[in-house]
């Protein structure tokens, strides 16, 4: 028996952030959306608990955590201690998805994993219990679940779909070093002691996907982190301005980095603005559509 369930990238159409509260967590106001670059996951029933990782060319192998604290593992025994079950399963990952790179990509596995888990072992677990238990392993799980767009509130994992029948066209241009999330959101800190309580609101952005428009949409792209990331990483303010000179709308750090999306006005501008990314010398350019479906069962 076995279940394969795909989990998709996120990007933050916005991402504002406000002063770090008590716990150590920053109160968040974002706009995920869901993009067509997939991580897909194999379960299998097996006696013992453990993943094995295939990654695609552009991603360090090394980059991938293993051991016990792998999130598919923590996923699943977390699952199973809730539905009072033993954790075990042969777990097996196919990555497309940039490691560190600020796209989810660690979420999106435990996503599917809850969801694989869940399914294959016929849990039945309610939509609102996948939500509190992806919320404790994570502030971006809930949001890999859900897909879609969606406006995120708390720290990330007050998730609430947000209506957007459009296409939206992205190009994503990843790097071989990663960024760490804790490290930029402490330069955040540094660069920003002065920083709201209460974090920048969506509303511009939400009001500009209602229209359609990718220019809209375009000026109305926020990212609180792109400062920090940037200042850690000065080479990515050089590649969004290289993007946009190539034909994007707009260029930005996504999530906390360091992969670098763009937004294009169509499906030819999105191939132009790769192919001018990749005659530049970047070597991995992706193009995806959003938004897509959150984890889900595919074979």
């Amino acid at each position: 028996m076995s279940i394969t369930v795909r989990a998709a990238a996120k990007i933050n159409l916005h991402l504002g952030v406000g002063r770090a509260r008590e716990d150590g967590f920053h109160p968040l106001d974002t706009v995920y959306q869901a993009i067509g670059i997939h991580d897909d996951l194999t379960l299998t029933a097996a006696d013992d608990l453990g993943v094995t990782t295939h990654v695609a060319a552009h991603i360090d192998p090394a980059a991938v955590p293993d051991g016990p604290d792998n999130i598919v593992l923590r996923a699943a025994r977390l699952l199973a201690g809730h539905a009072g079950v033993p954790a075990t399963g042969a777990f097996e990952v196919r990555k497309d998805i940039p490691v560190a790179g600020g796209m989810a990509g660690g979420s999106a596995d435990a996503a599917a994993a809850l969801v694989a888990y869940d399914r294959l072992r016929d849990l039945r677990t309610s939509d609102d219990d996948l939500l509190a238990l992806a919320a404790e392993l994570g502030s971006d799980i809930p949001f890999s679940l859900v897909g879609g767009t969606a406006r995120g509130t708390g720290r990330g994992e007050q998730v609430t779909p947000v209506e957007d029948p459009h296409s939206w066209w992205w190009v994503a241009v990843p790097t071989s070093d990663g960024l760490s999330t804790p490290a930029v959101y402490a330069h955040f800190d540094r660069l920003r002691p002065d920083a709201p309580v209460v974090p920048a609101p969506a509303e511009p952005v939400l009001a500009a996907l209602a229209t359609g428009e990718p220019l809209r949409l375009a000026r109305a792209l926020h990212n609180d982190l792109q400062e920090p990331a940037i200042d850690l990483r000065p080479e990515l303010g050089d590649l969004i301005a290289l993007g946009e000179a190539e034909g994007a709308l707009r260029g930005m750090v996504s999530g906390s980095g360091p992969t670098v999306v763009f937004l294009c006005d169509s499906a030819d501008g999105a191939r132009a603005t790769a192919a001018g990314l990749s005659g530049a010398g970047h070597g991995v350019v992706l193009t995806a559509t959003g938004p897509v479906a959150g984890a889900h069962v595919v074979a």
